[in-house]
């Protein structure tokens, strides 16, 4: 069944996992962090499977895993290295997911696009530029406390309201449970992607969401839901 999207006036998307394959990078920022402080490090397995919930999640499971005891300063010590080798290379192992260049040139003169997720905004921001992503969105909205963090709403609720649109009417696209339920939260209809890392069948029991197998799906469905003018679908090419 096609899904409608004849309600939406704008899309937010996760980062990690849905417009980038960003795991080889977040693994290297954390082992390197952790071969500063003479910690074991972790395989890309293991480290994709702890994405979704921010840097500070991210080097908790990996203390927990070690059984380390994670005291203030030892976390605030990795979570420094960690974005210190991330701003410095954001996007050097890992890459935009196929179809998702086509997908945001697509939707750019379409839709407003915003970027909702638990990375912190520079870091956030660090990586759609080195994608080059960053000039197609019209904000980014990163975690940049852990109240913020999605499954909470504050994200999509701020995204919104400087959007000027109903949270209704802001689809969210994300592969995991949390941003499902952070758009159950906030009210706003949700998309969850076949392809990231929040493991698309336990995603999909958090909260009602439309399934979206590829990037071109996402792009026909609005398309067919919200026809472009013939004079704006030659500008969609540049991101």
């Amino acid at each position: 069944m096609t899904k409608d999207l004849r309600g939406i006036d704008a899309i937010a998307f996760d980062l990690d996992g849905t417009l980038v394959d960003s795991a080889p990078d977040i693994r290297e920022a954390l082992n390197a962090a952790l071969r500063q402080e003479g910690l074991a490090r972790f395989d890309l397995d293991t480290v994709r499977a702890w994405i979704g919930d921010g840097p500070d999640a991210l080097i908790l499971q990996a203390l927990r895993r070690q059984g380390v005891p994670g005291d203030e300063a030892l976390r605030l010590r990795l979570r420094r290295a960690f974005d210190a080798v991330t701003l410095a290379a954001p996007l050097q192992f890992g890459g935009v997911f196929e179809g998702i260049a086509e997908l945001v040139a697509g939707l750019r003169r379409t839709l407003p696009m915003v970027v909702v997720t638990n990375k912190p905004t520079p870091l956030a921001r660090a990586v759609l530029d080195a994608a080059s992503l960053l000039p197609a969105m019209a904000g980014v909205y990163g975690a940049d406390a852990a109240a913020q963090r999605k499954p909470a709403p504050f994200l999509l609720q701020a995204a919104a309201r400087q959007l000027g649109v109903e949270p209704a009417r802001l689809l969210m696209v994300g592969d995991g449970p949390a941003d499902l339920l952070a758009a159950h939260a906030a009210g706003c209809p949700a998309a969850l992607v076949a392809w990231g890392y929040g493991g698309h069948a336990a995603a999909a029991g958090a909260a009602p969401a439309w399934r979206v197998a590829t990037p071109q799906q996402l792009l026909l469905t609005v398309r067919e839901s919200r026809p472009v003018r013939r004079d704006e679908e030659t500008t969609t090419t540049r991101v």
